[in-house]
């Protein structure tokens, strides 16, 4: 199976999966899960849930179930898509090619569509099927971390609107981003990891994957938002530039910037040399990570 067939055939089974999670629209109250699933279903690439369904498979090969916790990754990041699109935040009007959540349904229903999508992350991952309570609380734990004020995605974003108009610096630049983007990327394929039952080698190479892979792909995100067009990326482009953002290029230049990129893919890849061919995919991944071009 081709790369290409393997991300499609992963991404049918995760919505699926997402199907089945997400109620209805037609379950009271309908506007909040009419807006839930216009984000959810917008036609996100699904790179968190494919990172850790094919970390789970470097493991074990088959572990059976995985996508119902790599949904819990999704519905959080889609949350915390809804929620930087706000006019608090971002304030962006599209969102992989259409009105973003608050476009769509207005403020209100679009910070509890968010709000929603969070909650339900977590009753997902209690009632996760095929596993045991043990690795069930310990993805509680690591999705709460990578989520949260204290290191993880909150935290990112709280540094990405202080750093507006300061002096980019690679400190603050680090900072945000290891937070922002890296820390659900990084979680993503330990979610995977720890599902698989991972030993304590295992999950610490995994874990250093996952952190040049996650910074691997804030700095082509920084990339593209320079380089490509607005209906090419199926979001406003030059939106950093516009809001004065500290980003790779801000701070290093488009060239310098590529270039990191590409070391980030190769220590990505170094992370997995004690690993056999079933972590293949993760190495496809990090190469696809690197060279899309949205």
């Amino acid at each position: 199976m081709t790369l290409d067939e393997y991300v499609r055939e992963q991404q049918r089974i995760v919505d699926a999966a997402l199907d089945r999670w997400i109620p209805t629209e037609s379950t009271p109250p309908e506007i909040i899960f009419r807006a839930m699933r216009y984000s959810v279903f917008a036609g996100g690439k699904r790179i968190r849930p494919l990172l850790c369904i094919a970390s789970a498979q470097s493991i074990s090969d088959l572990p059976r179930g995985v996508e119902n916790v790599a949904c819990a990754l999704e519905m959080i990041h889609t949350y915390s898509l809804i929620h930087d699109d706000l006019p608090a935040l971002d304030n962006d009007d599209l969102r992989r090619g259409r009105p973003t959540c608050h476009k769509a349904f207005g403020e209100a229903i679009a910070i509890l569509a968010g709000d929603a999508l969070l909650t339900l992350a977590f009753e997902v991952l209690s009632k996760a099927p095929e596993v045991d309570s043990c690795r069930r609380v310990r993805l509680v734990q690591e999705l709460a971390a990578a989520a949260g004020a204290a290191g993880g995605m909150i935290a990112g974003q709280v540094h990405d609107l202080e750093g507006e108009r300061q002096r980019p610096s690679a400190s603050l630049l680090e900072r945000i981003h290891r937070a922002k983007t890296g820390a659900l990327l990084r979680a993503s394929v330990r979610f995977g990891a720890i599902y698989a039952g991972a030993d304590d080698q295992q999950l610490a190479a995994i874990t250093s994957y996952g952190e040049h892979v996650g910074l691997a792909f804030q700095i082509v995100d920084d990339i593209l938002d320079v380089e490509r067009s607005s209906e090419e990326l199926g979001k406003t482009a030059g939106k950093d530039a516009q809001q004065h953002k500290i980003t790779f290029p801000a701070v290093y230049g488009i060239e310098r910037s590529k270039a990191m990129a590409e070391e980030e893919r190769l220590r990505a890849h170094t992370a997995l040399r004690h690993f056999d061919d079933r972590a293949d995919r993760l190495r496809e991944l990090a190469d696809l990570v690197v060279h899309r071009r949205a």
